[in-house]
């Protein structure tokens, strides 16, 4: 086996383990999900837990078997890799004070610059995508989204 191909083997096991440990996180917080049962025979867990349990199967399968994936990013690849989480965890963190549309906006804004949007079609996509979503959350499906502090 090349160098490179037990690189590309490790990604894939490395990223087999990842998921499992996200499917079994994921089965646990489903496992959990407080109802009352007079609500549904099978209640609000078990959409979650078969999904867990499908995810962790498939994750046992790509394990043992991983096939050839591509190997890590490096680089300018790496960064934006890695900016994306980042920005969503500030996007989060963003979103008690700045409120819902302000914070899609941020995160679209961001991603587009990311991956090499002009400042001008950064900004226009992520207003364009802060009204659509604003107007289905609230109007379509009238979902209460928050205003934010800085804006409520």
């Amino acid at each position: 086996m090349s160098d490179k191909s037990k690189t590309a083997s490790l990604a894939g096991r490395i990223g087999g383990i990842c998921l499992l440990a996200l499917a079994i996180v994921y089965g646990i917080g489903g496992s959990r999900i407080e109802y009352a049962f007079a609500s549904d025979p099978l209640g609000p867990r078990v959409i979650p837990v078969m999904l867990a349990i499908i995810l962790g199967v498939l994750c046992l399968f790509h394990l043992r078997k991983p096939g050839t994936t591509e190997p890590f990013p490096t680089g300018t690849l790496l960064g934006k890799t890695l900016a994306v989480p980042a920005l969503i965890i500030v996007v989060v963190l963003l979103l008690e004070p700045l409120g819902f549309a302000a914070s899609i906006f941020v995160l679209t804004a961001g991603v587009g610059r990311i991956f090499g949007a002009s400042w001008r079609k950064a900004l226009l996509g992520a207003a364009g995508q802060a009204l659509l979503w604003w107007f289905v959350f609230s109007y379509l499906l009238e979902v209460y989204l928050p205003k934010g502090a800085l804006f409520g």
